[in-house]
């Protein structure tokens, strides 16, 4: 490893970079949220976009898929740029390339600028999602640092959670154009602001990229998006169909055995070897997958079921990233004084327990009980998301903090379209072997087919975020009862 200076040092040992620590956290979260917003932000404008363009549904599809393939492909290869070149210095790249993307999107006159421009959005949005993280984890000190992972975790799943919401204001009081120019002056302030406070970067890795490992797993994710989106459309028993998932599996074997040969692989292999890291990857990609079951399903049985106006079933729902914001920042600084094994464990159950509780519900369910449940998931995911972060993060050597972060950033992208893909699935072939012919939406008159699928897919969402329990109980055991590991 080099240094930028002729003396190896620490961010924590400059009194100016300490001094703007919270402001330069404040840059990070605000493009953390807008990058995570646009990948959820769009789905509300499509019907709109679709409209304007002439566009049918399944092309109008691409405009959200591009965004989030883009980032997947490419996210682990900014994380290791970002050890080699500085995480601070790609990350003000990324920044400029996604208010140019933005720019370009909101300018889309024609199908071919829109896909131009979100692929330009990606790739600004996969160099600040890959390095956020080890930015924060390189200035704040250990003391500290649960709450500030807490608080990008904690805007992380805001855009996340919150895009159809301020999308849908937007859309109606503007146009489709404004979801995406609305990211331009927000994001020319807070770049100017992060040219300001933003230090230079000390620590660079040496090495050279992995060309052959990034066009593997480029592959391995387009084949996987390909297949998954085939099949939600024409169903997963089509022999073309499993044809593209399983090469896509093969491209992944391909990967990994190629990463495991290379002395300076894209992905670090041998961090998979830490268990507090392999497990804190692993339940944070099924945490995700579950939350966004919850995503999928809830709008479908609060306005369907529940016959509630598409406003008021979004206010109820804003109870999840509302609790969430509450909770998030307070569990990253008590993780910070016990320790994150005991807090990721009780957050656990606390997503069981509403899982459950969404698993059985009906269409007389009082809406005050719908909303606690709601509101548990909130708060069951604030409380995890901090400590495991921290946890993630901590584990890590320096020079390998800007893989580490986009590992983490790829696992959470995955989780997403995974939990999308699962609850899809199951919730549609549930009720299509209930109905007795195959079934892609709502059957009218018939609203215990949906509730039934809806059971099935929460109780096996609560069944995902329990093995996740047992797996963290396990090592809160091992840990010394959730002593505080001393990060790297």
């Amino acid at each position: 490893m080099e240094t930028t200076n002729s003396l190896p040092r620490t961010y924590q040992d400059d009194e100016r970079v300490q001094k703007k620590r919270w402001l330069i956290l404040i840059v990070v979260n605000l493009f953390t949220f807008m990058s995570t917003l646009d990948a959820s932000i769009v789905n509300v404008a499509l019907p709109q976009i679709s409209k304007d363009l002439n566009l049918p549904i399944a092309s109008s599809q691409w405009i959200v898929t591009i965004y989030l393939m883009v980032i997947c492909v490419l996210i682990l290869l900014f994380g290791r740029l970002g050890d080699m070149l500085g995480k601070i210095f790609v990350f003000k790249i990324g920044t400029l390339l996604f208010i140019l993307g933005s720019l370009i999107s909101g300018f889309g006159v024609t199908f071919a600028l829109l896909l131009f421009g979100r692929t330009v959005q990606a790739l600004g949005a996969s160099m600040t999602m890959a390095n956020n993280f080890g930015i924060a984890t390189d200035i704040f000190p250990r003391t500290e640092r649960g709450r500030a992972l807490g608080l990008i975790g904690t805007f992380v799943s805001l855009g996340s959670i919150a895009g159809p919401g301020i999308g849908g204001v937007v859309v109606s009081a503007l146009s489709w154009n404004y979801i995406f120019w609305i990211n331009v002056p927000i994001g020319i302030v807070v770049m100017l602001l992060g040219q300001r406070v933003l230090p230079k970067d000390l620590f660079r890795a040496k090495g050279r990229l992995d060309k052959t490992g990034t066009f593997v797993f480029g592959m391995f994710i387009i084949l996987l998006f390909a297949g998954l989106l085939l099949g939600q459309h024409f169903g997963y028993n089509n022999g073309s169909i499993a044809g593209v998932l399983v090469l896509s599996a093969v491209f992944l074997i391909v990967f990994l055995r190629v990463e495991w040969r290379k002395k300076e692989p894209m992905l670090q292999l041998r961090l998979f070897g830490n268990p507090l890291f392999s497990i804190g990857i692993l339940c944070g990609y099924l945490v995700f997958l579950a939350n966004f079951c919850f995503n999928i399903i809830a709008p479908f049985y609060t306005q369907d079921i529940l016959n509630m106006s598409a406003r008021d079933s979004g206010l109820l729902m804003m109870l999840f990233p509302v609790m969430m914001a509450v909770v998030a920042p307070l569990s990253g600084a008590l993780s910070d004084k016990i320790g994150s094994e005991i807090l990721t464990f009780a957050a656990l159950l606390v997503l069981v327990a509403a899982q459950v509780g969404l698993g059985f519900l009906n269409g007389t369910s009082p809406l005050a009980y719908v909303g606690l449940l709601i509101a548990m998931l909130g708060i069951g995911s604030g409380m995890f998301m901090s400590p495991n972060n921290s946890l993630i993060m901590s584990t890590v050597p320096r020079s390998q903090l800007g893989s580490a972060g986009s590992v983490n950033a790829l696992i959470r992208n995955l989780g997403m379209i995974s939990g999308i893909t699962f609850a899809t699935t199951l919730l549609f072939a549930s009720m299509s072997s209930v109905a007795g012919h195959r079934v892609t939406g709502l059957i009218p008159g018939h609203p215990e087919i949906f509730l039934y699928s809806m059971h099935l897919v929460f109780l096996a969402s609560a069944g995902i975020c329990m093995v996740c329990a047992v797996i963290t109980g396990i090592r809160l055991v091992r840990s010394g009862h959730g002593m505080r590991h001393k990060p790297a």
